[in-house]
């Protein structure tokens, strides 16, 4: 899904009358909000903020940098609350415990007070330097400007078969379209941050939600990089929920989904059925009936489970809990 320019380019904001802005200098309206989520990356942070000061600074735009910390047990939040000390640009939120990625990115895009929002890791595999593109994609009219990755380098091709897969599958069972091997990594208008945020969904699929939304949509294809450092915080077990949410989050797909399971195992069964029919005198009856039963069990089983899940999705969304809760925030940061 490739949006192409179709309205006039957008200024950057105005700076604020007698009150120059410059490298490390707060502005009271940044054009540029940077969302940065962190948990227990003291090993990458300090290069992360480097790098990302290094591109903002020569796009020269008004800016912020707004860290999140997902609740991290390392010094990643010493070193966040030391940024916001030297570098007024810096803002800091802390979670009172870790809510996850999805979660975090929540938070930040809350907080940001940008025209345009940035979301990144902090890991660097996703390079601060496509920034600059994303931001000329933005002033020629994208509301939302997505990195797409075309290499993923560093990971193993099991990882890399699996996401390729579970896009392309969530593409098709969700009714809406989806950008096929694109993360979190983008820009997104004001206007969409107000409507994201607008949204009731307390277990959030942000990349999900964002293709939901629509607007004009723009890709910018790169190669994902390893991590410079650190090891990395999903999981298997996050990972299968984040695909979960995934799934969740457009109601028609694990239905979808479970239609599809339930017709191709019964399929299963009725081939086996037909061999029992046709089978030789030799061969043993009860083999076939086990199996017809086993296929038919795991269709009902793998139905009663999406639907189950779903349920357990609508307690979740009733009690209404906040999606996250903050323990500090640092300086000027809005939650």
């Amino acid at each position: 899904m490739t949006g192409q320019p179709l309205c006039d380019e957008r200024e950057p904001g105005p700076r604020p009358a007698g009150a120059p802005w410059g490298p490390g200098q707060a502005v009271e309206h940044p054009t540029l909000s940077v969302v940065v989520p962190a948990c227990n990356e003291e090993a990458v942070l300090p290069a992360a903020y480097l790098r990302l000061t290094g591109v903002l600074r020569e796009i020269g735009l008004p800016y912020e940098i707004v860290f999140v910390d997902d609740g991290s047990q390392d010094c990643t939040l010493d070193m966040i609350l030391a940024m916001t000390e030297q570098d007024e640009c810096v803002r800091a939120l802390s979670f009172s415990r870790n809510f996850g990625h999805q979660a975090a990115i929540t938070a930040g895009m809350e907080a940001a007070q940008g025209d345009a929002v940035v979301v990144i890791d902090a890991d660097l595999q996703d390079p601060p330097e496509l920034i600059g593109e994303f931001v000329r994609r933005w002033r020629q009219g994208c509301d939302v400007v997505y990195g797409r990755r075309v290499e993923r380098r560093g990971e193993g091709a099991w990882k890399r078969w699996t996401a390729a897969v579970f896009y392309r599958v969530l593409s098709r069972l969700a009714g809406v379209p989806l950008p096929v091997d694109a993360g979190d990594f983008r820009l997104l208008d004001r206007q969409v941050c107000d409507a994201l945020r607008a949204l009731p969904e307390q277990r959030r699929y942000v990349r999900g939600l964002v293709a939901w939304l629509g607007f004009r949509q723009g890709e910018v294809p790169y190669v994902r990089e390893p991590r410079a450092a650190g090891a990395t915080k999903y999981s298997l077990v996050k990972m299968l929920r984040l695909a979960g949410d995934g799934l969740m989050t457009f109601p028609r797909a694990p239905l979808r989904l479970a239609l599809g399971a339930g017709a191709a195992l019964n399929l299963a069964a009725l081939a086996a059925l037909l061999a029992l029919a046709l089978r030789p005198a030799t061969a043993a009856p009860w083999l076939f009936v086990g199996a017809v039963a086993l296929l038919s069990g795991l269709g009902a089983f793998a139905a009663l489970a999406l639907l189950g899940a779903l349920a357990a999705r609508i307690y979740d969304e009733v009690r209404g809990r906040p999606l996250y809760v903050l323990r500090r925030t640092r300086p000027g940061t809005r939650p």
